[in-house]
């Protein structure tokens, strides 16, 4: 039975629609936020799994048709998920995996389906609210709700899901997620916002979150299944003293080893020993292998308790630093000779090599999704290798990992990239992770930014990044944050808070946690002591390049930019690109357009021209013959030009290349003559003036007119 529930919320309404689509999973909705529309479905799967963690999925699922758009390709369909769907599905799945008790094995899918984009209502935020209020009505355990909102700032003004109009106007991006007593999960651009204008945009969003969650309440209220009671990994009490016993004391000295690896080896090898010996003890019992399993997942739980004693009661982090304090740091550039941009970031054990390439505008990456924007002009690529971590793996396409840290990365820098007008290249910079001990994304910020420094990129400012970590005690009443997270205290730790900026204030924040939610207090605190790390960082970076190069790499395409008027673009371009082919081939000397050494030429609408090219008299021959096509001529002004054509009507003549006019007979001399040909031959030059152009857009010039009258007593003579 179709039931409907609406909130007014920020002058904007959000419908609910539910018991009438998808009645066969286990919970489904329909929201609406504004012409927004995103069907929510959740359905848990009827056995329990073998893996020893809990399978959760959350699936986002863009739609072309949403946007009124066919898909591009040849195929018409929709196919991989794009990087925006990807990233959504993080967002919508950060919050919501909290909220699950981590020893459930029974397979959850929560599938979100945009069926309609309203751009200035987002549909991430909208199949957030949908997940969670979907997973809220159904008999599947969940401890939401969780909610999220988008908050902007124009001026001295917080916005709660700002339209795309006032997020263009605002300094702040901020996507925050919580429930209604604790914040979850924050992602942020920011131009150079302050700590205390992010801190407030929080809280103003949490606000915000507590009327959603109470709107969801209500609906749960009303139409929710009761829960049902689910099998769950559960640890025999005897086991869990047993191994405890014999193992954990070894696993406290191996993770306080400096090295990542030994470290790791030797945790490995405490726990083959605990294996081989629980093994042996429980050789004779029916449910052996899953005694064995429950020992691994003891032996896990042994390294995160020891590392979370370790630092709440000792004050001691497993590599021995203060909890405010940074790895070794070393930066360095110019490793390529040729790339445009090169850099290496070092953090302790963590690595990653940045190149930065200078490209056309032309070049920039083609969008189709569901956003307004088509194109973009800067993109950051993140890879990481599993040699990066000493392991074999698999290597492909980019996962779920690499793009979102890419994304983060990204939108680290695009607040200092110079504009299209400033500095008119797409710029791609790519991080390759060399070596991996806890925070390569803020590494790669790192990177990216002295990479780009040493390509000449004229950026703002430079942008450090830096990983906080939070560690909370057993009973939850102490906490200490830690400066620099690496891998094991990401790995066993509670949250995983990355900030990047500048000098002057925050680019981009994430914040990932896997308890329910997190405190005011902790907050201020982790982003006041990311700030002091991010100086220090800065300190370093600005010390190995201090600003960035005035001159560009030899190797990278140099630039003429210069206007003409915007009718002549059409002549430029020539009839099926005929003319602009024939600069590029005769100025590059080149047999296709294609090749590597051909003149880049982009033609903007307003006129605008850009030609890159490495070698300077191929950019200069190039401008001289657009400009030679582009040029107009100017009525009742003497040019000299060149006869092309000769015939018995006239003659053709050119001006310069690309500008032909025709001189009529009549308007060959001032006497009266009989044959063209008598007077000009092809090849000769001769003096024109421009009558201007026919009401068929041709060209008129006349030698008559730009030469001397004869004396009047010649005139007479002659009649």
């Amino acid at each position: 039975m179709k039931k409907e529930f609406i909130l007014d919320f920020y002058g904007r309404k959000i419908v609910i629609e539910t018991g009438w689509l998808a009645k066969q999973a286990n919970g489904a909705c329909l929201v609406r936020y504004g012409d927004t529309v995103v069907l929510s479905a959740v359905v848990m799967g009827k056995n329990v799994v073998t893996q020893d963690f809990f399978p959760l999925q959350v699936l986002y699922q863009e739609k072309l048709y949403s946007v009124g758009k066919i898909p591009g390709g040849f195929i018409k369909r929709e196919g991989r998920p794009t990087d925006e769907a990807t990233l959504a599905a993080r967002i919508i799945d950060r919050p919501l995996r909290p909220m699950f008790d981590e020893n459930l094995r029974q397979e959850i899918q929560v599938v979100n389906t945009v069926l309609s984009v309203d751009q200035d209502n987002s549909p991430v935020m909208t199949a957030l609210f949908g997940s969670s209020l979907t997973l809220g009505i159904s008999e599947i355990p969940f401890d939401g709700p969780v909610c999220g909102v988008v908050v902007g700032k124009i001026g001295k003004e917080y916005i709660i899901n700002p339209t795309v109009e006032e997020l263009e106007r605002s300094e702040l991006n901020l996507t925050v997620a919580g429930t209604k007593d604790a914040i979850c999960m924050v992602e942020a651009g920011a131009n150079e916002c302050s700590e205390k204008v992010v801190l407030d945009g929080i809280l103003f969003g949490h606000e915000a979150i507590k009327k959603l969650c109470e709107f969801q309440s209500e609906i749960i209220a009303s139409i929710g299944k009761e829960k049902v009671e689910l099998d769950k990994a559960e640890l025999e009490s005897d086991l869990v003293e047993a191994v405890t016993n014999y193992a954990y004391e070894n696993i406290l000295e191996a993770i306080q080893m400096k090295d990542k690896l030994a470290s790791q080896n030797r945790v490995e090898e405490i726990k083959q020993q605990a294996i081989g010996y629980f093994s042996a003890m429980y050789l004779e019992d029916e449910n052996l292998d899953a005694k064995l399993k429950q020992i691994n997942k003891i032996l896990y739980n042994l390294e995160a308790d020891a590392v979370r004693s370790l630092i709440t009661e000792k004050h001691i982090r497993p590599d021995g630093r203060a909890m405010d304090e940074i790895r070794p740091l070393d930066a360095m550039v110019d490793l390529l000779p040729r790339t445009h941009g090169s850099a290496v970031f070092t953090r302790g054990q963590t690595q990653s090599l940045a190149t930065t390439t200078l490209g056309a505008i032309g070049e920039h990456q083609i969008l189709d999704g569901l956003g307004i924007e088509d194109a973009k002009r800067f993109m950051l690529h993140y890879n990481f290798p599993a040699f990066s971590v000493g392991e074999i793996g698999r290597y492909g396409s980019p996962g779920r990992r690499e793009i979102g840290h890419g994304a983060l990365g990204e939108r680290a820098l695009s607040y200092v990239i110079p504009s299209e007008e400033e500095f008119p290249y797409t710029i791609r910079v790519v991080s390759e992770i060399l070596e991996s001990n806890g925070s390569s994304s803020q590494a790669t910020i790192c990177a990216g930014c002295l990479s780009l420094m040493a390509a000449g990129v004229p950026i703002k400012a430079p942008v450090a990044g830096i990983a906080m970590g939070l560690i909370t005690s057993k009973d939850g009443k102490n906490h200490t944050i830690l400066t620099d997270i690496q891998g094991l205290e990401d790995h066993m730790g509670d949250m995983d808070f990355k900030v990047a900026g500048t000098a002057n204030g925050i680019t981009a924040l994430q914040m990932d946690i896997k308890i329910k939610g997190i405190t005011k207090e902790i907050l201020k605190e982790a982003l006041a002591q990311a700030k002091k790390a991010r100086l220090e960082i800065l300190d370093v970076m600005t010390d190995c390049i201090k600003e960035p190069r005035k001159e560009l790499s030899p190797y990278a395409p140099k630039i003429e930019t210069f206007m003409i008027n915007p009718d002549k673009i059409r002549d430029v371009i020539g009839r099926g690109g005929d003319m602009i082919t024939k600069i590029i081939l005769d100025c590059s000397h080149v047999k296709s357009v294609n090749d590597k050494d051909a003149v880049k030429v982009d033609l903007e609408d307003d006129g605008r021209v850009i030609i890159y090219h490495s070698d300077q008299a191929v950019i200069d021959k190039t401008k001289e013959m657009i400009l030679n096509v582009a040029r107009e001529v100017e009525e009742d002004k003497i040019y000299t030009g060149r006869v092309t054509k000769v015939e018995n009507f006239g003659c053709f003549v050119e001006l310069w290349e690309g500008c032909e006019g025709m001189v009529h007979v009549s308007e060959l001399a001032h006497e009266h003559v009989k044959k063209p040909s008598d007077l000009v031959k092809v090849g000769d030059e001769i003096l024109v003036k421009s009558l201007g152009y026919d009401n068929r857009g041709r060209l008129n010039l006349s030698r008559k007119s730009a030469l001397p009258k004869p004396p009047k007593k010649e005139k007479k003579e002659e009649k």
